[in-house]
């Protein structure tokens, strides 16, 4: 399952043509999911990086496609309406005929909330609100509701798409009251950037005493895992984030047979670099 983050140095992001042609290669290849990114902009030390819009680019390629599945990993909820969100999505699940899977979380980067005029200050519970309009439109097609920061009184999705219950929602998170928010709300959860199943212990027991707090059976949550796969020979030096894979000292296979094994139903791999030699490695390693 390939992640892929288009963010690159100002002007220099791919463009669509290339966004399809890689897509629609590991859809060739054999892969199950395509995730894309939900954000703005990133700017770092006064430079700003560019990155597409996400939901025009899934839309893109859910025609582009044909029966590779389709994610964001993940959208921010303060970006859109949560009703209109659901909407959205429901209409992305008729477009994919069923291929979608509605990734969301509160967002971190700062400086897309300031540039684009969104709230910063209590984003999670915005996202907590977010999630009691966009979860009951996706499953009931109805909602009625009004909080502290959104309102959707007497709202309906009609028609419906093809997924009986809606697309699965997938909540992307680690903090101790998101994954409270999960346990209430989400088919699916992403904890982020990992190394091993290891960095999963904490976080994960957190989720399951959260999902027993509220009675939930802790298993009917999917675990998914987020892994970048860094090809030091082709990128020297290591990548932005913490926790990574080198495939220089461990198979990439194997890696992905231990989330496996410990219970992950699906890893999104994030390649370093992101070029067709480093695709083509892993896909003969792994597929």
């Amino acid at each position: 399952m390939l992640a892929d983050r288009r963010e690159a140095g100002p002007g220099s992001a791919p463009g669509y043509r290339e966004v399809r042609r890689r897509a629609l290669a590991a859809e060739e290849a054999g892969w199950d999911s395509i995730w894309l990114y939900d954000h703005l902009l990133y700017r770092t030390d006064g430079t700003t990086f560019g990155i597409w819009e996400c939901w025009t680019m899934l839309s893109a390629l859910a025609e582009a496609t044909q029966e590779i599945r389709l994610g964001s990993l993940v959208v921010c909820t303060q970006f859109r309406n949560p009703a209109l969100l659901a909407k959205m999505a429901a209409t992305l699940d008729e477009v994919s005929a069923g291929r979608f899977t509605l990734g969301v979380g509160a967002g971190w980067n700062q400086p897309e909330f300031a540039a684009f005029g969104y709230e910063w200050e209590r984003r999670v519970g915005r996202f907590e609100e977010a999630l009691q309009i966009i979860a009951p439109l996706l499953r009931e097609g109805m909602v009625d509701f009004e909080g502290s920061y959104y309102r959707a009184r007497d709202c309906q999705i009609r028609p419906r798409g093809p997924s009986s219950a809606g697309p699965p929602l997938l909540v992307g998170t680690r903090g101790p009251r998101m994954l409270d928010i999960t346990a209430r709300w989400a088919d699916m959860w992403n904890s982020g950037y990992l190394s091993g199943p290891s960095d999963l212990d904490e976080p994960r027991a957190a989720l399951e005493q959260a999902c027993t707090d509220i009675g939930r059976e802790p298993g009917s949550i999917q675990v998914t895992a987020e892994v970048v796969v860094w090809y030091p020979d082709l990128k020297p030096g290591p990548p932005a984030v913490n926790a990574y894979v080198d495939a220089s000292v461990t198979d990439p296979k194997e890696a992905m047979m231990g989330f496996e094994a410990a219970g992950v139903s699906e890893v999104m791999v994030q390649l370093n670099p992101y070029t067709d030699e480093a695709f083509e490695r892993l896909t003969r390693s792994i597929l």
